[in-house]
């Protein structure tokens, strides 16, 4: 499958990949992070690593572990992207707060939304990509079933100096059905649904079960000429069966899926998952 490849930026840069881990500059912190897609050996030394790293997550179970702090570095800080202001904190998982493999749809993003515009984030997470279109003036509505994230997104879009994000705590599909019987339309639709999960209603979540439901009502969402970004992670959703599916929904508009994935300066390929686009 083609990949479709996210650059470092000035504030973030994959510096190093391997052996079940990736090592990361995010500003001027350096974390190790856990990735099982990170299975061939690194290219720095163990010890090149140690010397560059502020803190590392260590995993104790699959859902679980701890930050480990090497240095005296703060565990909350803030790089940018652009214009926009991302505020990163350790989490009691791995995460910091944005997905720096998105890039390449933050770029897509910025060249394609317009003033104007009516922008669809779907599970929506912290924000980067919803601010990114404010940013170009669209009118966009965020939405997440997680609060906590919610309000973190806020926190991202103040930093920015932007304002006028409609945040929506809610089931993510639930919610874009209803705007879909409402009649209501977007530009742009952007969709990062987890692979699986348990909703704000202790709802069970498989993305193999909600993908095509999701095409389904994105495809009522969408106005002429719009687009919708789809980012996947699931195992049980390869790319070939992700491109029947939309391929099926979309009949012959433009389906675009590739592997969305990064190179290390060290010259690693680190794999991320499928990314789906679709352009009217």
């Amino acid at each position: 499958m083609q990949a479709t490849y996210s650059q470092n930026w000035k504030d973030y840069e994959l510096i190093d990949a391997g052996g079940g881990k990736k090592l990361e500059r995010w500003g001027d912190i350096v974390t190790v992070r856990p990735d099982r897609l990170a299975y061939f050996p690194p290219v720095l030394t163990e010890k090149e690593w140690a010397m560059k790293t502020d803190f590392e997550f260590v995993e104790e179970t699959t859902t679980s572990g701890k930050w480990v702090k090497k240095t005296d570095a703060p565990d909350e800080w803030q790089i940018k992207f652009g214009k926009a202001v991302l505020n990163l904190k350790l989490t009691n998982y791995k995460h910091l707060g944005i997905f720096p493999e998105q890039q390449s749809n933050w770029e897509f993003i910025q060249n394609k939304v317009k003033t104007g515009d009516r922008v669809l984030n779907l599970f929506g997470y912290t924000g980067a990509a919803s601010i990114i279109a404010k940013i170009n003036q669209a009118e966009v509505i965020h939405c997440d079933s997680v609060k906590n994230v919610i309000n973190w997104g806020k926190e991202n879009m103040e930093s920015s100096e932007v304002d006028g994000i409609k945040w929506v705590v809610e089931d993510a599909l639930k919610f874009a059905q209803r705007e879909a019987k409402r009649g209501n339309k977007y530009n742009a639709i952007i969709m990062d649904p987890p692979a699986f999960g348990i909703g704000p209603k202790k709802e069970r979540w498989k993305l193999e079960d909600k993908f095509q439901d999701l095409l389904k009502t994105a495809k009522e969402l969408i106005e002429d000429k719009g687009f919708i970004i789809v980012n996947t992670y699931s195992p049980k959703l390869d790319g070939k069966k992700i491109k029947d599916i939309a391929s099926s929904v979309f009949n012959q508009q433009k389906v675009s899926v590739t592997r969305l994935s990064m190179k290390t300066t060290t010259g690693k390929r680190l794999d991320f998952g499928e990314l789906t686009r679709i352009q009217f």
